[in-house]
């Protein structure tokens, strides 16, 4: 794409949505299959596709990613599978202006999330969102506006809330099945190894790394990056609280029915290995909740350790008669009273696959408040993480205004509620 043609994208987003809209709508009746662009194919974004090809009204018709020895590798796959070779485009700006792509799905980098899934919808597409759906606080709402301005169905890729399981416990709590909920606790009990150092070098031939960068500000190609372990770098990534962990901040904010905090600390640090992340290996968190006098407390192990009540990967919710266990993505336990008296359970599966089934319905209605996993979750359930990683940077307790989602008269830590970014790829205060 030329720079004159990447300028015109930039000033016709809106321009092109407005004109798009009708024919979007049209093309996802009920005896058409929807369009469907998978942006960022390495890892995730081939589960993507796998949940995709079970779907008989929908089409994969486009790939797209900066990688081209992993577009090419993943387009002769869908080929494989389907009998069509898809479309295979290595600049997300030329997909979204392609009119046999009525949505997308987002497994790009962290960094990238929220400016493809605004640009997407600028330009009349749906989009499902990976989690965390934004990479700071400011991009959630910039998100949600997106959505919102151009009546787009966007669905975040937290798919416990797909599970009839957890929706099960979700009523559970609503119901005072475990008495007056006051605390929340999130766990994530990963595996994650030393990933060593690997000093600068020179992009492969292969890797756009301009644009693989994107949002964030220009440096030299590393290995230490590309393809994983951007999780570990703030620039592009927001640890394993902001990785793993939206499930669970996702799980906490919806068992409680609750927002953002007002008060937060943070406490954590590398202990393990001399190695290249910069995110914490260990951070606890707690967030505050005056007005209801709730409590979410989160926590991230990176090694051998033991479990909490059975779960490694979870939540436990605690109430005035007992308390909930929350198992992965599809299984609940309770245990009421001072003996620990089994109460309700289930376990099922199949959430993601659920999930998805639910955007496609949603695109079909065009009904977004039938989304299991609104826009409103990405700003959210990732603000959570974001406000924790906030309060473990400037290493104090942090005082925090929901209603203007700013830390007032701190200057400090409000500097890490946005970033600056680097043109051309920059999320717009006006979506």
């Amino acid at each position: 794409m030329s720079t004159c043609d990447r300028r015109t994208f930039l000033q016709t987003g809106g321009a092109v949505a407005a004109t798009a809209l009708a024919s979007r709508v049209a093309r996802a009746d009920a005896n058409s299959r929807v369009g469907i662009a998978v942006i960022g194919v390495n890892a995730r974004g081939r589960e993507h596709l796998g949940e995709l090809f079970k779907m008989q009204d929908v089409e994969v018709v486009a790939l797209c990613d900066v990688d081209a020895k992993v577009l090419a590798e993943r387009g002769d796959w869908v080929e494989q599978q389907t009998g069509k070779r898809p479309a295979l485009v290595g600049d997300i700006r030329e997909l979204l202006q392609r009119s046999d792509v009525d949505a997308v799905t987002i497994a790009m980098p962290n960094h990238w999330h929220a400016l493809a899934a605004i640009w997407a919808c600028q330009h009349g597409k749906d989009v499902y969102v990976e989690k965390p759906g934004t990479h700071n606080l400011f991009e959630g709402r910039q998100l949600v506006a997106a959505a919102k301005k151009y009546d787009r169905i966007v669905q975040h890729g937290v798919q416990l809330r797909s599970s009839p399981a957890i929706r099960e416990a979700v009523e559970h709590l609503r119901n005072g099945t475990i008495g007056d909920v006051y605390m929340a606790r999130g766990l994530v009990y990963r595996w994650r190894p030393s990933i060593g150092k690997a000093p600068d070098s020179v992009a492969p031939a292969h890797l756009d790394w301009d644009q693989w960068q994107g949002p964030a500000a220009e440096r030299p190609f590393s290995k230490r990056f590309v393809h994983y372990n951007w999780h570990w770098h703030w620039e592009y990534g927001n640890g394993d609280v902001g990785n793993q962990g939206v499930h669970e901040t996702d799980m906490c904010l919806w068992g409680l029915g609750a927002g953002l905090p007002s008060r937060v600390n943070a406490m954590g640090g590398r202990f393990l290995w001399d190695d290249d992340k910069e995110t914490p290996e260990l951070l606890t968190t707690n967030y505050y909740y005056p007005e209801t006098n709730q409590m979410v407390q989160f926590e991230v192990r990176p090694w051998i350790t033991n479990s909490e009540a059975g779960a490694t990967v979870g939540n436990i919710f605690y109430g005035s008669e007992g308390y909930m266990v929350i198992k992965g993505y599809g299984s609940y336990e309770v245990f009421l009273g001072r003996d620990n008296k089994p109460g309700p359970k289930r376990s099922a599966g199949g959430e993601l696959t659920a999930h998805f089934r639910n955007w496609v319905d949603a695109i079909r209605s065009r009904d977004a408040a039938s989304l299991n996993g609104p826009v409103e979750s990405a700003h959210l359930s990732s603000g959570l993480a974001h406000l924790g990683n906030i309060a473990f940077r400037v290493g104090r307790q942090l005082e925090f205004d929901p209603a203007s989602e700013t830390f007032p008269g701190d200057d400090e830590a409000n500097q890490y509620l946005t970033r600056e970014y680097r043109a051309p790829y920059v999320v717009p205060a006006e979506v």
